[in-house]
């Protein structure tokens, strides 16, 4: 085992991090340990709490930094001047490529974030709920411009984004279209979908 090894770029927390979001994908949060993350940075397990306090400060980083990048997004989208329709596509474009850019950590925090203590739990599970809430707003917004079909957002963004995380299968395929045909393939289904 030897020292922490991290990039220009990086903070060694950063690194801790990102391995944090490889393994508990990989095995999930309640079976990952601090041992498995050290060995698989190549560390001694006493030598990760001279940079990070616990596993859970782990997913907590995971979630809010997943988070924090998506709500960025929005608050541009909202502000900016684009038609309902071109909104929606601007960010389901922004949601698939975070699932190839940084896809174990959109997964993790997809799928493991019941497991943050509070009150980071609560404070999750609200910045979930308005994010939806805000894609479901643009979506009305272009219902009642005659842009969209008279169609249930809530549904809309549920099965959008139930699309974009099965991504998933496709970094696991070994015959695959690029990342790119897939983005402009699944833009092409979804948005004629909800076109009028």
């Amino acid at each position: 085992m030897g020292k922490l090894k991290v990039s220009k770029n990086e903070s060694r927390k950063d690194l801790i991090v990102k391995a944090g979001a490889a393994l508990f994908r990989e095995k999930g949060f309640g079976a990952a340990s601090m041992r498995d993350l050290a060995e698989n940075i190549g560390i001694e397990a006493a030598s990760l709490y001279n940079h990070i306090r616990s596993k859970n400060e782990i997913l907590e980083s995971i979630c809010f930094n997943v988070a924090n990048r998506f709500n960025t997004h929005m608050d541009e989208i909202e502000s900016g001047n684009m038609t309902p329709i071109e909104k929606i596509e601007t960010l389901l474009r922004f949601h698939i490529r975070q699932m190839f850019d940084n896809f174990e950590e959109v997964i993790v925090s997809d799928r493991e974030w019941k497991h943050l203590d509070e009150p980071y739990l609560s404070n999750f599970h609200t910045q979930r709920r308005n994010y939806r809430k805000r894609f479901a707003s643009i979506i009305e917004e272009g219902i009642r411009k005659g842009e969209i079909k008279r169609i249930d957002a809530p549904t809309a963004i549920l099965t959008m984004l139930h699309a974009v995380n099965g991504i998933e299968s496709w970094h696991r395929s070994t015959a695959k279209i690029t990342a790119t045909e897939l983005e402009d393939n699944m833009v092409i289904i979804i948005i004629n979908g909800l076109k009028k």
